[in-house]
């Protein structure tokens, strides 16, 4: 699905360099790569904080502790995504309340939040999908309405775009009250093990979100609140650093290769290409299809062929026995139910050439068409 050994080649003096940087100066945890680092993805991400962390899931809960929420308190978000973006919510003993999905772009379909808000309601987890921005507009509109907090779930779309009605832009990830990544090593933005990070333009929850990632600490051996121990390592900063001047490069590499595959496989009757937004440039942290019938045939017949794909996400978070207890059955969210049994990613990554897309597209084509001759 990725050829990180491939994107690795492409840099590996700097990286090499960079990471035996770290080893001279023995700064493992903290120190001058890492404060390095946030300061120049708050310059990219145009953000006035950004605070690393361990890693994606960290970066969410701390979010959330950084709130005040109290148990019981409900946060809205999709359950349609992975795990992590719930099991914070339940760790931290609040309430997830799923809402469903658009079918276009997979992401929680806005115009459907409003029905579930209630006095309990402190908080909306919007997850852009697979690079792609939720509409962001009318959501932070709910949100000053009913006075709730938006933390983004940025991990699959940083370095997307989100373009406002008044024509301004701005960074996914920027425009709510905090926004979480993961530099998962597959991530668009990865580094060589674990790592994330939070951002923020409120100096306030920036100062306690670095607090409670410090053991709840500002003054060393003083705790003044109860936190966490979650910090980037000195060496997965050194790697950000250098990754992130390519970025921009790696998000237009991938942009080619979805568009690629758009224009090769728009006419197959029964699968949908992904759609894109007017109001959202797209990073393709993944590139995914809906297959209308025998999409477990298909990913078969392609791994037969030696092609790698994948299914983001076969059951919904509503579905899985960790959430049983909420009350959500089968028929709920009919939309994330329906996507679950159709969506199918196929390889995307900044080393993809045209004659290997050629042969994944080619290959795909043939076997999809046996499979509905049978």
């Amino acid at each position: 699905m990725v050829d990180l050994q491939g994107q690795y080649q492409k840099i590996k003096a700097e990286i090499d360099v960079a990471i035996a940087e770290v080893m001279e100066s023995c700064y493992f945890v903290g120190g001058p790569k890492v404060k390095a680092f946030g300061e120049h993805l708050a310059k990219y991400l145009q953000v006035n904080e950004v605070i690393p962390c361990g890693n994606g899931t960290d970066a969410l809960q701390i979010a959330l502790m950084a709130l005040g929420l109290k148990p019981g308190d409900e946060v809205i978000t999709t359950p349609f995504t992975f795990v992590a973006t719930a099991e914070v919510i339940a760790l931290l003993q609040l309430k997830p309340v799923f809402v469903d999905i658009d079918p276009q772009t997979f992401n929680i379909d806005v115009n459907k939040i409003e029905a579930v808000i209630n006095p309990r309601t402190k908080c909306i987890i919007p997850v852009h999908l697979f690079g792609q921005t939720v509409d962001m507009e009318p959501l932070m509109a709910l949100a000053e309405k009913h006075h709730i907090y938006i933390v983004e779930d940025n991990a699959q779309a940083i370095g997307g775009d989100y373009t406002f009605s008044d024509g301004r832009a701005q960074r996914s990830g920027t425009i709510g009250h905090i926004g979480c990544t993961s530099f998962f090593p597959s991530k668009n933005l990865g580094c060589f093990g674990d790592g994330g990070a939070i951002f923020t333009n409120d100096e306030k929850l920036a100062a306690e979100i670095r607090m409670i990632a410090n053991h709840g600490s500002k003054v060393k051996y003083y705790h003044s609140s109860i936190g966490v121990n979650s910090r980037l390592d000195a060496i997965q900063a050194a790697v950000l650093n250098v990754k992130l001047k390519y970025l921009d490069e790696y998000i237009a590499a991938r942009q080619k290769a979805a568009a690629y595959y758009s224009e090769k496989l728009k006419a197959i009757e029964g699968i949908q290409t992904p759609f894109i937004a007017d109001n959202s440039t797209h990073v393709f942290h993944q590139y995914t299809l809906i297959v209308d019938e025998n999409r477990d045939e298909l990913m078969e017949a392609l791994k037969k062929q030696g092609i790698a794909s994948a299914i983001y996400y076969p059951v919904p978070l509503h579905l899985q026995e960790a959430y049983r207890g909420d009350g959500y059955k089968a028929g709920d969210f009919p939309v994330s139910e329906e996507m679950s049994k159709k969506v199918l990613s196929l390889p995307i990554h900044t080393e993809l050439d045209e004659p290997t897309q050629d042969f994944i597209v080619q290959s795909l084509i043939n076997a999809y068409s046996n499979i509905e001759v049978v």
